[in-house]
């Protein structure tokens, strides 16, 4: 049975850590440095960073933060935000990820997650789909950091994305995302049996049980949680602990 993975989400904006609701608001919690170094010490599988302000600006401004926490963090880093060409993959990549995580380039462009996937291999390339609720059992894929409409059905767009050859899904509910009230369970439910790629769901956790509820449903791989450990509503060791409790393949802190 494989590991479940637990993966601490950092969302950038210039040189600090911010959060907010919805993926609007952000407030300032930190730097990237110290949360990224606490977290692969209690034990995270992975991190993943987000440049919450890439799209605005058209480009991505992580490569000096992933750089440097590759020097002394040696788990996988996915990085998103701002990924428009093949050149930015490269310098990211170059910088230390091992992952990068495209939306709006891929919406605005599908044939770039192939390009992507040819020159790098489906192994460093996540899709990340941000979903908001349009109507009952009906969410959208929204792009620059869940500010724009695509016009894309959800479920529509994964299909379309998984065909290009994409090795990994980031599904996060703009809805959930920073209101630690709990995930988007019917949004995963409808995701999961059509993702047949490793699944990262986002956007809401805010204890223990949730995460738990996650990994209850079949097809999650892996569970990206920020506002609550940013604010110590829950620890990283302490949710490891949870879950192994309750039968969960989890890999805990050696």
């Amino acid at each position: 049975m494989k590991k479940i993975r637990i993966i601490p989400r950092l969302d950038i904006k210039n040189d600090t850590v911010v959060k907010g609701i919805h993926l609007e608001g952000l407030r300032v919690v930190g730097r990237p440095d110290e949360f990224a170094y606490q977290y692969f010490r209690e034990g995270a599988d992975e991190l993943l960073y987000i440049d919450t302000v890439a799209s605005l600006y058209e480009r991505n401004s992580l490569n000096d933060i992933i750089s440097k926490a590759a020097q002394k963090i040696f788990i996988p880093m996915t990085v998103g935000g701002g990924i428009r060409k093949l050149e930015d993959i490269t310098m990211i990549l170059n910088s230390g990820a091992d992952k990068v995580a495209i939306n709006t380039a891929a919406i605005r462009r599908p044939a770039f997650l192939n390009d992507a996937v040819k020159k790098f291999g489906a192994q460093c390339i996540v899709l990340s789909v941000q979903a908001k609720k349009i109507a009952h059992m009906r969410w959208e894929a929204y792009t620059e950091a869940g500010r724009e409409k695509s016009g894309q059905d959800v479920l529509a767009w994964l299909e379309e994305a998984l065909a290009l050859g994409v090795g990994e899904v980031l599904l996060t509910s703009v809805d959930c995302d920073g209101t630690k009230r709990g995930i988007d369970i019917d949004l995963i439910r409808m995701v999961a049996p059509r993702c047949p790629v490793p699944l990262i769901i986002s956007g809401g956790v805010g204890k223990q049980d949730d995460v738990l509820a996650a990994f209850q449903i079949p097809g999650v791989d892996a569970v990206a949680v920020g506002s609550a450990y940013h604010y110590h509503m829950i620890s990283l060791s302490e949710t490891k602990a949870f879950l192994f409790e309750h039968g969960i393949n989890v890999r805990m802190p050696s």
